[in-house]
């Protein structure tokens, strides 16, 4: 697979590069970073953004590299959305479409042409990630918001992939909510059983994840009670068995300023399981 180097910038003793490969699955280019500490063979973690969000917000915004680069983690993001694509009405709303990829490989037409984020991700991006001096094996994955979800959702689908999860604010129950009533329905259609297979409620209850899950949920979140609603997962969770570790926290909003507070303990969690 072809890569393309875009800029590198040296950081913290690592270097954090912006890069870009040939996707099939998403119909031309899409974006990528990597941050690479000086610790050789580095085990990675994937950070995925949320709702409009590209592959620098978290580089920008989260605030990992520091620790990063001292745990000697390597830090991969990607975009959110098919960009070289264009299709009728996908910039029309902040929640559907450019931005709003929701990790999952659409079904429905015209999306399922570009839409492909779980190939993307799952595919493409491992597949890039073989020509960098990285860990072999199993990555960790952490996302906020829709890359919460992603997060959550994509460990579950595959767990041998990953080895440890975290997130920020998930999108948890997207079955059962606003955004993702939306965007299951553009890229899924109609069928709820679909739907299931990307929705973290509903996968914890059939498949335990072989590790504890982390999550962070700041109480003053503008979206908590009508789009989070992080106690059906905690829900789920128990009912199935499934360790988890939901830390609620008073004061704290859906922002990157609630992400770069608690982002040191999300990257402690998943040295702890790489290794």
């Amino acid at each position: 697979m072809h890569v393309k180097e875009r800029a590198l910038r040296r950081m913290f003793g690592g270097t954090q590069g912006f890069y870009s490969l040939d996707s099939e699955a998403c119909g031309g280019e899409m974006r990528f970073t990597v941050y690479l500490p000086a610790r050789r063979d580095p085990p990675v973690v994937l950070a995925l953004a949320g709702l409009t969000c590209t592959e620098e917000t978290w580089v920008i915004k989260a605030g990992a590299q520091r620790l990063a680069s001292e745990l000697g983690l390597a830090i991969v993001t990607c975009d959110t959305s098919p960009r070289a694509v264009r299709l009728p009405g996908d910039d029309a709303s902040w929640e559907f479409g450019q931005g709003a990829g929701f990790y999952l490989d659409a079904t429905r037409a015209p999306w399922s042409g570009a839409y492909r984020l779980e190939t993307h991700v799952q595919r493409e991006l491992r597949e890039a990630l073989s020509g960098f001096p990285v860990r072999r094996g199993p990555w960790g994955v952490v996302g906020h918001s829709m890359g919460g979800h992603g997060a959550l959702t994509l460990a579950l689908r595959h767990p041998d992939a990953y080895a440890s999860v975290s997130a920020f604010a998930p999108i948890v129950a997207p079955s059962r909510v606003p955004w993702g009533e939306r965007a299951f329905t553009g890229y899924l259609g109609d069928d709820r059983d679909a739907w299931a297979e990307h929705d973290a409620c509903e996968l914890a209850r059939r498949r335990v994840f072989p590790g504890e899950l982390l999550i962070d949920q700041g109480l003053d979140d503008e979206f908590l009670a009508r789009e989070l609603q992080p106690e059906r997962f905690e829900e789920a969770c128990a009912s199935a068995g499934q360790a988890l570790r939901l830390r609620r926290h008073q004061g704290y909003d859906h922002s990157y300023y609630f992400v770069a507070t608690f982002v040191d303990d999300h990257l402690r969690h998943h040295a702890r399981a790489l290794g």
